[in-house]
């Protein structure tokens, strides 16, 4: 066996082996970054050496490319749905039939949750994995094979020994709260769709048509059945069997229980009742199954039901209230969230008051009103939703929603961007809800690198009210950091021996305050970047200091002119113009300057703004309707400012040459104010900009002006930033990933998917000391 074999064999095992104490043993031994970082290790070796890869390796739960249709599969042993029973009497009934054919007074059954999710079948062969079904009607399922192989916790190989040679494995493909809340979270935040409920979420994930797109949602499974055994042979009772699956490696309920008779099942459905709040995946009963596999068989089948199981069905987690008003919450990241104030309810087993509507598309599908009779879901620990109303109960005269034009909470605007769900509070730097957030981007290291700042110093320093906005760090005082501290070890009920017996640390919080300090001096970008603009990461900062100079004038400019830097476009000049807008963020500018924060790069605007700005670039960048490229230098010729196009009636728009159509959508746009006042401020920018252009000052092209590059792996020389920053400064644009585009990849030490990449699609390769010759070219 070579060294890269042997190198992926020893990959594959330790991977396979961290899935199994992840979700078998619940003793996971890796952190997520560990793993992850082996798994790009093999990826890569793979990607190298394609013979290496195998169909049960780690690397194919990525997911395939789509198939574009699920194909059937035939259940050899149809998947039976179970009798329900919602009251003690019921399962009473059930246990005196078992002990009328068993002969038994108390007859030992496996009792365990019954998750709420999607009833799959897994076919292993010769302990390899080589076919998925979801149960469909129970004897016809669908083959979803590629969606399930994503999922970490299905075993592609089993482990151990003595498995048949025909296994068929059953259970349930759930989504864990925590996974359902996080996902719905960023979603929410993204502008993305927000999943209905972990069953759904489940259901909705594995049947993707791309597996890939199942790759990334947060699934798990358990295993509670088996279906066709050949060539082997299992235990004699249920019980034992789910203990052998678990040594072969599939997660098995740890709520599962062997009890007797129909004291024990009651308990234990009593048992898990009071535990369903604190469970991390959503049930909706418990299931009881006679243990010994020969009882089974003569207790055997009514209609498509075994006569030798039942499903205890938990009480309904809806209920109806009413809603009394509809109000929104300011999230973290400036996601602005509706929810509901509700009469109390009893719902999921505790009293609530308060149902999350998701988002303003949500409430607009639900169309909720103000004194709405609405239908409220509860499941675990997640947060109360609204699933429906009951419009035969509205009582009449109520209105429609909207969206809130300022945030409650600074008053700032709430914007939405074109085609995105999410609704936003534009006030970053002024947001009580959003302090945290923008003191810790603030201070990051590639924004104003302040060392020290940390999470829990920022937490202490927003609760404490040492600083309600990012200028408030430069107003801090010894002192305060220091009862900062003496505040927050209080509250953790850790306060230090030391402090106790009089002796203070000071020395940290004297290079806090050196460290911010230092941070008055930085340049435009890093402060660009720092203020936290939406869609403003540094590629955006270093672009907006490089074109236009200087903090004065892009602070004051209208957003259309925003968009002749390359690469921003309308969403992103839009964020940054809404950004700009609000008064409470240029207040913290002002008070940031007034504190010494000093921009030390300042420069006049790039000379290639010149050939940039005129009223016909500008009448484009204003995005007004129907004025193409085409139409507005033809109205920039006849109306050669923007005084003399405000002043024009339409049929003068007419006889410059616009279609009658184009004229009258041109005449109602500059009809309103808003849109006059913008066309006439970004007018008088433009000249500003221009008055600022040096004369005859020009650009010489770099060496690299509009070609794409990656860096990958570790460099010895240098640092990636450092080399970063020296290819943009020969012009070069460095992005994070492979394309067609990229001109060329610099590969250093452990180069890893994008060197494959790269390789694979023929795009140049640069080794570390054909980058450094290259580098001393150009000095």
């Amino acid at each position: 066996m070579s060294g890269h074999e042997q190198r992926a064999a020893d990959l594959r095992a330790r991977l396979e082996d961290a899935n199994y104490r992840y979700y078998v043993l619940d003793d996971p031994d890796l952190t997520d970054a560990e793993y992850d970082a082996l798994l790009r290790e093999l990826e890569a070796l793979e990607q190298a050496h394609p013979a290496l890869a195998t169909p049960d390796s780690p690397t194919m739960r990525v997911g395939a490319a789509p198939s574009g249709a699920f194909g059937q599969v035939t259940h050899e042993v149809p998947m039976l749905s179970l009798g329900n029973a919602f009251e003690a009497g019921e399962v009473a009934d059930f246990v005196r039939r078992v002990q009328q054919v068993l002969g038994e007074d108390e007859p030992v059954f496996s009792a365990e949750p019954k998750l709420d999710g999607l009833a799959v079948s897994l076919l292993y062969e010769d302990g390899r994995f080589v076919r998925g079904a979801t149960r469909g009607d129970g004897a016809t399922g669908e083959d979803v094979t590629a969606n399930l192989r994503t999922i970490r916790a299905i075993p592609l190989a089993l482990r151990g020994e003595g498995w048949p040679r025909v296994l068929e494995v059953r259970g349930e493909v759930y989504m864990p709260l925590a996974g359902f809340a996080a996902w719905n979270q960023r979603a929410v935040e993204e502008g993305g769709k927000v999943l209905a409920n972990p069953r759904n979420g489940a259901a909705g994930s594995l049947r993707q048509l791309d597996p890939r797109v199942t790759a990334q949602r947060p699934l798990a499974f358990f295993a509670y059945a088996t279906g066709v055994v050949r060539g082997g042979e299992l235990p004699e009772c249920h019980s034992k069997t789910l203990a052998q699956l678990r040594e072969w490696g599939f997660p098995v309920s740890g709520e599962t229980e062997v009890v007797r008779g129909l004291d024990g099942l009651l308990a234990y459905y009593a048992r898990v009742g009071e535990r369903r709040g604190s469970l991390p995946f959503e049930i909706d009963g418990v299931v009881y199954k006679v243990d010994d596999y020969a009882e089974q068989e003569e207790l055997g089948y009514v209609s498509r039901a075994p006569r030798w199981a039942l499903a205890h069905k938990f009480p309904a987690q809806e209920q109806a209230t009413v809603v009394e008003s509809i109000e929104v919450n300011v999230g973290r990241t400036g996601a602005v969230t509706p929810w509901v104030l509700m009469q109390p309810v009893h719902v999921g087993g505790v009293t609530v008051t308060r149902a999350t509507l998701h988002n303003a598309d949500q409430v607009a599908r639900l169309d909720v009103r103000n004194g709405d009779t609405v239908i409220v879901r509860r499941a675990g620990d997640v947060i109360p939703e609204v699933v429906r109303v009951l419009p035969e109960r509205r009582p009449p005269g109520t209105k429609p929603w909207t969206m809130p034009v300022h945030c409650p909470v600074c008053g700032s605007e709430i914007v939405r961007e074109e085609g995105a769900v999410v609704w936003r509070c534009s006030g970053e730097l002024t947001c009580a809800s959003q302090r945290k957030e923008a003191l810790g981007h603030f201070a990051s290291r590639r924004a104003m690198d302040i060392e020290g700042l940390g999470e829990r110093f920022i937490a202490a320093l927003s609760d404490h009210g040492y600083v309600e906005s990012i200028a408030d760090l430069y107003r801090l005082r010894l002192e305060d950091l220091l009862e900062m501290k003496r505040r927050a070890d209080e509250d953790a009920g850790s306060t230090p021996e030391t402090v106790k017996s009089g002796k203070v640390a000071t020395r940290w919080a004297e290079n806090l305050i050196e460290a911010i300090d230092r941070s008055r001096r930085t340049t435009l970008e890093r402060f660009l970047f720092a203020l936290g603009i939406q869609h403003v990461g540094e590629s955006t900062a270093k672009a907006l200091a490089a074109w236009f100079g200087d903090l004065e004038l892009v602070r004051r400019l209208p957003w259309p002119l925003f968009k002749r830097v390359p690469d921003i476009g309308g969403e992103v000049a839009r964020s940054i113009g809404h950004f700009l807008d609000q008064p409470g963020n240029q207040k913290v500018i002002d008070e940031l300057l007034e504190h010494g924060v000093t921009i030390t790069d300042g420069h006049p605007p790039d000379p290639r703004l010149r050939g940039e700005l005129g009223l016909g670039n500008l009448l484009v960048d204003l995005e007004i309707p129907k004025i193409t490229p085409l139409r507005a230098s033809q109205l920039a010729k006849a109306f050669p400012t923007a005084g003399a196009l405000l002043g024009a009636a339409e049929h003068n728009l007419v006889t410059s040459g616009l279609p009658a159509e184009t004229a009258a959508a041109l005449a109602s746009w500059l009809r309103v104010p808003a849109n006059a006042a913008l066309l006439k401020r970004s007018a008088e920018a433009m000249e500003c900009i221009l008055e600022r252009v040096p004369e005859g000052a020009t650009i010489a092209a770099g060496p690299l002006d509009g070609q794409n590059v990656v860096l990958t792996g570790t460099l010895a020389s240098m640092t990636r930033d450092e080399a970063k920053e020296k290819l943009e400064a020969l012009g070069a644009k460095v992005t994070g990933s492979v394309s067609k585009k990229t001109a060329f990849v610099v590969a250093g030490e452990a180069a890893g998917s994008k060197l494959a990449k790269a390789e694979q699609l023929g795009i140049e390769v640069w080794d570390e000391p054909r980058l450094l010759a290259f580098l001393d070219e150009q000095a």
